[in-house]
């Protein structure tokens, strides 16, 4: 992997850094001066005397105080003219119109100027103790070579270049290089099959993709440059493909394939960025929805990186210095947030997590915070589950006295889990922040801090809204409930410049996904409860969504592909709970009747389909086979029965009435007890 050497760490004194002490020396002896030190900018806001009051004005004042934040934040190229011009109502969203930008020098150039031998990355790799430290200077050298390769290869400014690479230097080099030459990049998983990652290149039209020889992860390789061959071959648009090298195995190389670090050294290291409007594309990701095609969803420049990086300052009370430790895969949006683009904003030094949790052992997250120095841990609560069950030991056994900040991301947090996240991994010092937010918010909307250093955090509950948003919680009437100790669907009741502009190609897809079912609010698709003292806790989703270890999977994608295969009639995907993953996947199957296969080979083999069209997380945990499933006269499922077999709450199976036969749900209760009590995996 191509990684300049010779990388060292200095302390310097930043740009933010001298703001924040002239704003504090400004409005010492007046009674704003703890949130002016805190947040400058609220030195200007009228009436801001704390953090609630700087709550408060955030909501209330939308334009000005975002306006005034992305002034002090970013640095612009021009100006914009234009805070906001949103309507939730009709999906229209813009923020910051007539400021030019380049996000690749907000991230790295102006750092840079300060500061060129910070460390902006630290490569945790597969293998312990062998992490690679890149500074600011390298990483943009990095990305300046790579966007002048893919400039002399024909990539331009509204081209979508597809990324199909573990965490390492290079996948963030090679998002900012897209920035930087105003191509968008669409970041695919690399867990992802070949057949999912082509119809996201096929959506996204890409005529570019980047990916490695082999990935390298808990000890395993995996034949990524393969899996890529497989899906450009029914993606008539891609042109070239970039080819890293994470081993030293060598690949073989089409007419098609560039060798991208060879290449890469041919290039100048100056690349000049391309002056990029606030709402121009700076990415798309996919994400999982209750039908089974993927949303391309689309964020642009200005909005998100101001977004990210102020909740990635505030929400984890990052400071100049600290080593801020996300162990998400870049190929999800905590990875773009949090791994990359709000770390780099800030000019902070960025942990990139290439292993597993238990490998080589169950302390490797500890060990690398104690090696690493790590300040923040941000990790998913089913690694939390699962190390532990593992036991304490593997905890105790590393230093972990650098850790100031807990988060937890991708799913709520069980109470269980968070104690001992907060009381072991902790040692009862370090706030734990549960965060809620999605791919379409761009960045945390709720969470337990920002607040005052005294404030309390409640075990499993996100609780506050972060500055500029304001969530509501909707009946099933779609009117908004304004009590608390009640619950209900959330919403947010005004735009923000973090969230995503649209479904890439169907506009009217995300109008009615994300506007209609609440006009005027941002609908969710979560259900929450906002508790007595006004604190938010997320329910869970209100469609059919799975989250399955953090990651989403709609229920229709999984029936797709089960009922392709030859033997199956019909299926019915549902989520329940699981004690690791936070959901399973729970498949039921009617076989067609003419069919030769028995079940116990059919299992198999709908393992195998998910496994190859979607991804080995998406694949089911139980498959019960029925003669039958309960639906209604006019032909729908009840997917709402179903999870109440497999949650064993029989009492509250609700009126059967309206089934055409409710034979079929006792037949299925009983199928379910058989199968549980063979304990299939």
């Amino acid at each position: 992997m191509w990684v300049p050497c010779g990388c060292t760490s200095k302390n310097v004194i930043t740009f933010f850094s001298r703001r924040i002490l002239r704003s504090y020396l400004h409005v010492s002896g007046r009674r704003r001066c703890n949130v002016a030190a805190w947040m400058p900018e609220a030195a200007g806001f009228e009436g801001v005397l704390d953090r609630a009051g700087l709550q408060d004005f955030s909501v209330t004042n939308i334009e000005s105080f975002w306006a005034v934040v992305a002034r002090q934040r970013l640095s612009w190229i021009s100006p914009f003219h234009t805070a906001q011009d949103c309507d939730l109502s009709r999906g229209q969203i813009r923020w910051f119109e007539g400021g030019k930008l380049n996000v690749s020098v907000n991230c790295l150039d102006r750092h840079v100027h300060t500061c060129p031998e910070r460390v902006a990355l630290i490569w945790e790799r597969d293998e312990p103790g062998s992490e690679v430290k890149v500074t600011y200077s390298q990483l943009l050298e990095m990305t300046c070579r790579l966007g002048n390769l893919l400039r002399r290869h024909g990539v331009k400014k509204g081209d979508t270049v597809t990324i199909y690479m573990p965490p390492c230097p290079l996948a963030v080099a090679s998002m900012l290089a897209c920035a930087r030459i105003g191509a968008a990049h669409n970041v695919v998983f690399a867990g992802f099959s070949a057949e999912a990652l082509a119809e996201r290149i096929r959506d996204a039209q890409s005529n570019t993709v980047i990916t490695v020889n082999q990935g390298v992860r808990g000890g395993k390789v995996t034949e990524l440059k393969k899996t890529v061959d497989a899906a450009v071959q029914g993606c008539p648009t891609v042109q070239q493909v970039f080819v890293a090298m994470r081993t030293e195995n060598p690949v073989v190389m089409t007419a098609r394939d560039v060798a991208m670090e060879e290449e890469m050294l041919k290039e100048d290291v100056v690349c000049e960025p391309t002056a990029m409007d606030s709402e121009d594309v700076l990415f798309l990701l996919y994400t999982s929805g209750s039908t089974g095609k993927p949303k391309g969803l689309v964020h642009t420049q200005a909005g998100y990186l101001l977004y990210a990086a102020l909740t990635h300052r505030y929400v984890f009370s990052y400071h100049d210095g600290d080593v801020f430790g996300c162990v998400a895969d870049i190929g999800w949006i905590t990875g773009h947030s949090y791994s990359v683009y709000g770390p780099l904003a800030n000019g902070g030094t960025t942990v990139l997590f290439e292993s597993t949790p238990i490998y080589p052992d169950p302390g490797r997250y500890w060990e690398t915070v104690q090696r690493l120095k790590i300040n923040q841990f941000y990790g998913a609560p089913t690694a939390i589950r699962l190390l532990l069950k593992y036991g304490d030991q593997w905890v105790h056994k590393y230093d972990r006295s650098t850790l100031k900040t807990l988060g937890s991301v991708g799913e709520p947090i069980n109470t269980e889990a968070w104690e001992w996240y907060h009381r072991v991994v902790g040692d009862g010092r370090c706030p734990v922040v549960d965060t809620w937010w999605q791919t379409e918010t761009g960045g945390i909307c709720i969470a337990p801090r920002p607040s005052d250093p005294d404030a309390e955090i409640v075990p499993g509950m996100a609780m506050r809204p972060f500055f500029g948003i304001k969530p509501v919680l909707m009946d099933s009437k779609g009117k908004v409930v304004t009590s608390n100790d009640t619950s209900g669907a959330l919403c947010i009741a005004q735009p923000w410049p973090g969230m995503a502009r649209t479904i890439h190609n169907d506009h009217q897809r995300f109008i009615e996904t994300y506007c209609q079912p609440n006009p005027g609010y941002f609908f969710t698709g979560d259900g929450a409860h906002r508790s007595k003292d006004g604190y938010y806790q997320i329910t869970g989703r209100l469609d059919d969504v799975i989250n399955v270890s953090g990651h989403r999977i709609g229920t229709a994608e999984i029936e797709d592909i089960v009922n392709q295969c030859s033997a199956v009639a019909e299926s019915a995907v549902i989520g329940y709970s699981h004690p690791i993953k936070g959901q399973g996947v729970y498949t039921f199957v009617v076989l067609k009747t003419d069919t030769d296969i028995q079940e116990a080979d059919v299992c198999p083999q709908l393992n195998n389909m998910v496994s190859k069209k979607i991804a080995k997380y998406a694949c089911p945990d139980y498959i019960q086979f029925v003669q039958r499933l309960p639906k209604t006269r006019s032909g729908k499922i009840m997917r709402r029965v179903l999870r109440k077999v497999v949650e064993r709450d029989l009492d509250e199976l609700g009126d059967l009435s309206t089934l055409d036969d409710p034979a079929a749900v006792q037949e299925i209760i009983q199928g379910h007890r058989d199968l549980c009590s063979k304990k299939q995996p």
